[in-house]
This record gives C-alpha cells, structure tokens and sequence, in this order.
C-alpha cells in the first residue's frame, strides 16, 4: 500500500467507517509511524496534533477500533478504515463524532450477532436452540414467519405487520448462517439485477 505522506507534510487524513453499518465514526490523521503501528496492532493509532505524540483511540477508555479494512483513496493521500468500535467512538459518548446515530447497516449488525451466538455455542440462546436443530427447521420457521406477515398484511394494523416482518428478517438470518452465506452474498446478487 502506498501512502503519500511526503505530500501532505507527513500527515494523512483518516476516515473511520463502522464495518458493518458503514456509518462514518471519526476523522483522524496518522503518519508514518502511526500507519506502521496500526498495522501491526490491528488498533487504530492516529498522530495527535494537540498532543503531539501517537495516540491509539482507546488508550484511556478501552474504546479501541480493531481494524477490519483498509484502503487509501486515488490520490494515495486520504485513507479509509473500516473498523468495528468497542463502544462509542466519540467522547461524548455518542456512536459517531459527527453525533448522528443511525440505523442503516444494522442488519449487518444482526447477522454478526447471530453468527457469534451460533459459532459460540451460545446455550441460553433461541438463535443458537433453533440453529442447532438443523436446517429443516429453520427453513420451516422462516416458511411460518412468511405466512404470519401475509396475514398481517390483509388487515389494517402496521404495528403488527412491523413486528412479523421483522421475525421474518430475523429468522430470514439464521437461514442465511445455516447456509453458509452472507447477507453481503444476497445484496450482490441484488446489486447484479439492477445493473441488467
């Protein structure tokens, strides 16, 4: 990967990006040094200007950004980070330093928490119950969720159509982990429809 710091008098900018919501956390710069040792920490580490020194976001809060991705715009001169926050990203206690909160991208979210319900064996969960007794009957539970929301839409309440098409989402995941695919694998396929 190569960065140009030399053009920007040894500092980059830095967007941090929610790797599943794609939410926009924070804007950092690093330099060098900062970049090698975000590299080989898997935490982001910015170049502080007000300190004047390497700060890993998360040093004092326990609020690191383990870093997912990395990738540097054309100009090889801004760099792009998604990473996945432990807690708030901002000091304000807000998700985001620009102090939006959003919903979009929160079933990327779901899915993650599914998989590690699942993958951590999780005994008290229904996800990992239902998982656990093989794909005939989590095909069959999505089938029935498919059917309460046609029912609901017969009629005049939005509240409860709201909650069945949101079961059917929820169980629509499972299906999708007991498959072996990604949300990401459906969204692409989507994404190759409108391109026809």
């Amino acid at each position: 990967m190569n960065i140009y710091f030399d053009k920007t008098n040894g500092l980059v900018p830095v967007i941090i990006q929610h790797h599943f919501t794609l939410q926009v956390l924070m804007l950092g710069y690093m330099n060098e040094e900062a970049f090698a040792k975000t590299l080989a920490d898997d935490k982001v580490t910015f170049f502080s200007r007000r300190k004047n020194r390497l700060w890993t976001k998360g040093e004092t809060s326990g609020n690191f950004l383990t870093v997912k991705n990395i990738t540097v715009d054309c100009d090889n001169d801004t760099i792009l980070i998604k990473a996945l926050p432990n807690g708030p990203t901002c000091h304000t206690g807000a998700t985001s330093c620009f102090g939006e909160e959003t919903s979009k991208g929160f079933l990327y979210e779901l899915e993650n928490t599914i998989s590690k319900r699942i993958d951590e064996n999780d005994q008290h969960s229904y996800t990992n119950n239902l998982y656990r007794k093989g794909i005939n009957k989590v095909a069959q539970k999505v089938g029935e969720e498919a059917v309460e929301l046609i029912i609901e839409a017969k009629d005049n309440d939005d509240h409860l159509f709201k909650n069945e098409a949101a079961d059917l989402i929820y169980h629509f995941l499972i299906l999708l982990k007991a498959k072996n695919i990604m949300l990401t694998d459906v969204e692409n396929m989507l994404h190759q429809r409108v391109k026809k």
